[in-house]
């Protein structure tokens, strides 16, 4: 059957030239982002195959999200991210081509029967669906998730399964005090289906099974998730990954065949978004969106990957002469700060005059988004937290009003606002997240050229 399949496809899609496919391929860069919602002017880049997630937050939901892409090396931004993950070195993980991990807490009861997770578009996409997609779609519904809906062909096109049924691990962690950091997705230690603490009697009181497989097929079922909250205050953590997208190679690889999906690229199908939501309401808890970068915009974009890495090469310069610890030309390069003190250096990142960082205004110490590992106590209360600046100054005006290092010879507006109980975000902007972030909103939908890029995309096209 595969071997017909595959026939059929390669026949509709009338082969291709590998030479010219992968010619096409270096014209591309991938960047990934993630945000509160569709708004990518919200979204922060993602710092691909580290252990430094990005915090999102909304009136939904507090989460940390991780991606990990298999040959991401030459191939994506920022180009300091690893060219791969120890996430992979797990036998479970050893096929996989990427992941996206995300662990979260919710402000609120969110009634798990309508949430969704899969990719949507903001436009008709039917003209550029490649040949052989009806056939792809019956193969992934049959033999990857029985849940998944689609219509490709609706003036907004959509992808979408059961949450509860498309998340590959998932597991129920404890209560989160209110403002409390919680963990992050761990790197080196992929997630594992399960629970923490009191979330095993919450998964025995709802019957879910502790296996993997067992739980999506179990969750297929609707009055099983009509019964299922996702509790205000808990921690839940779940991962989506699969062989099948190869982003390096830009293409999809299902059971018998491998179609490259280049050639289907124009200027407004070029990134894959995944998102979390509600349906019925279309409210979003989570996006995140695979790009791929090209023409003037990659351009722009290597350009200032170019410079942060200038940037960080002074920075690292200066802080092994500053006995202070504080960076003169850009953020601190050298090894990872604790929270405290890189709030603290950015706080004092090209000031002139200012006291030195300790009288910075103190940090409750914790252990980061990696406090803990699957099994252990999933987070640990948070002393003191951060209070929100009055009128926070976004990024983008503060690279308007102070340059790319944020200094202007004046005073200097803090590169980034805590969200509270989330010190160790502190850590996880430098210079790199910061130059890609601002060209993300250079080039959002905003775009006046019309070229921006719109979040678009699906995991079969």
């Amino acid at each position: 059957m595969a071997s017909a399949i595959k026939a059929k496809i390669q026949k509709a899609a009338g082969g291709g030239d590998q030479a010219a496919e992968a010619e096409e391929v270096e014209k591309y860069k991938l960047l990934v982002t993630a945000g509160p919602s569709y708004d990518e002017s919200k979204h922060e880049v993602v710092k691909v195959n580290t252990n430094e997630p990005v915090y999102v937050e909304n009136e939904f939901l507090r989460a940390k999200v991780a991606v990990r892409v298999r040959g991401f090396e030459g191939r994506g931004l920022p180009s300091t991210s690893p060219a791969s993950s120890p996430y992979f070195d797990d036998p479970a993980h050893e096929k996989d081509q990427y992941s996206i991990g995300f662990s979260f807490v919710p402000k609120r009861d969110l009634p798990s029967v309508d949430t969704v997770w899969g990719n949507d578009f903001d436009h008709p996409i039917s003209k550029k669906l490649p040949p052989g997609f009806n056939t792809a779609f019956k193969i992934v519904k049959e033999f990857i998730d029985p849940g998944l809906s689609c219509d490709a062909y609706a003036d907004e096109p959509w992808l979408y399964g059961p949450s509860l049924s498309c998340w590959f691990a998932f597991r129920v962690g404890e209560k989160v005090k209110p403002g409390a950091d919680f963990p992050g997705p761990n790197d080196h230690d992929a997630m594992k289906e399960g629970s923490d603490g009191s979330g095993q009697e919450v998964r025995h009181k709802h019957g879910i099974p502790d296996n993997g497989d067992k739980r999506r097929k179990h969750f297929l079922d609707a009055q099983h998730r009509e019964d299922f909250v996702f509790e205000k205050g808990r921690l839940y953590e779940a991962d989506f990954f699969n062989p099948y997208i190869d982003f390096p190679n830009f293409s999809l690889k299902l059971p018998g065949f491998s179609l490259k999906v280049i050639k289907y690229i124009d200027q407004q199908s070029h990134c894959l978004r995944y998102v979390f939501k509600h349906r019925p309401t279309n409210e979003v808890y989570l996006n995140v969106n695979f790009r791929l970068l090209w023409g003037e915009q990659l351009q722009k974009a290597l350009k200032r990957d170019r410079e942060q890495k200038q940037v960080g090469a002074r920075g690292q310069d200066s802080s092994g002469r500053n006995k202070t610890g504080a960076s003169q030309n850009g953020p601190q390069a050298s090894a990872p700060a604790p929270p405290t003190q890189h709030l603290a250096q950015q706080k004092q990142v090209g000031a002139r005059g200012q006291e030195n960082s300790s009288q910075a205004r103190p940090i409750a110490p914790q252990n980061g988004p990696q406090a803990s590992a699957p099994g252990q106590p999933t987070h640990r209360p948070v002393q003191q937290e951060v209070q929100r600046q009055p009128e926070p100054v976004s990024r983008m005006e503060n690279v308007q009003q102070n340059g790319i290092n944020g200094t202007s010879g004046g005073s200097v507006t803090p590169t980034m606002q805590l969200h509270p109980g989330d010190q160790s975000a502190a850590g996880l902007h430098d210079s790199g997240t910061e130059v890609l972030t601002r060209m993300l909103r250079d080039t959002s939908t905003s775009d006046e050229t019309g070229t921006g890029v719109r979040m678009l995309g699906s995991n079969v096209n």
